[in-house]
């Protein structure tokens, strides 16, 4: 199980969660003691971030269309069109805030969440707890890459939330695969003598966790050796 963090990826979201953590903060000052200049730093947070963002939107769509009528100007076309007029900036304009608002706003959060009156409910209603991941052993699948070092085959692949990979090799002594290794970090590097001639080692893998293997064995990686 894992836990992603409250704070949206994407600048509309990041607007939208000061939007409503502005407007939803106050229901709560009282009980968790938040002054009233924390209020007025997020709304006035809220309403700059906003602002930038629509103004770039309107700045980024006017720069589109008159790209669009360069190219027409420069190469012809059968339509009839006119300049285009530059977008205006929105009145009224909200004050200057300081740099930072992103960072304020996550400080703003961790001073809630320490609060002897913070609860999961405020959270949710605030809009600040992230998401919860369950994972599910059963569908984890290796997957391998390989790289050489002095000839010798190193097994790239990544942990994720497994405990270590357990690795088997064949490498076509007629004998299949046999194990290999069981690796806790990421990479394994094959030490194994080179063969005098070419040869093909295929490799496969399958994720450890509570020392036991879980998952589903990785697709069959074959390597060039003894070149």
């Amino acid at each position: 199980m894992t836990s992603n963090s409250f704070m949206p990826t994407t600048d509309g979201g990041k607007a939208n969660l000061l939007d409503h953590a502005a407007t939803t903060l106050p229901h709560y000052a009282a009980i968790l003691e938040v002054t009233n200049e924390d209020l007025t730093s997020l709304q006035a947070d809220a309403l700059a971030f906003r602002y930038i963002l629509k103004s770039l939107g309107d700045i980024q769509a006017y720069a589109h269309h008159l790209t669009e009528y360069k190219n027409i100007l420069r190469d012809g076309s059968t339509a009839t069109i006119g300049w285009t007029v530059p977008p205006m900036l929105v009145e009224p304009m909200p004050p200057a805030v300081n740099s930072g608002i992103i960072p304020r706003l996550s400080t703003l959060v961790a001073h809630l969440k320490s609060h002897k009156n913070y609860t999961s409910a405020i959270g949710l209603a605030l809009g600040v707890i992230g998401t919860t991941t369950v994972e599910d052993p059963s569908t984890w699948k290796p997957i391998l890459s390989a790289q050489n070092k002095a000839g010798h085959p190193i097994i790239g692949w990544t942990k994720g939330a497994a405990a270590a990979i357990e690795i088997w090799v064949d490498r076509g002594d007629g004998a299949g695969f046999s194990f290999l290794t069981i690796n806790t970090e990421p990479n394994t590097n094959d030490t194994q003598p080179l063969p005098a001639t070419s040869a093909i080692w295929k490799y496969k893998a399958i994720y450890r966790l509570h020392d036991e293997q879980v998952g589903q064995w990785s697709d069959v990686l074959s390597v060039t050796v003894g070149v």
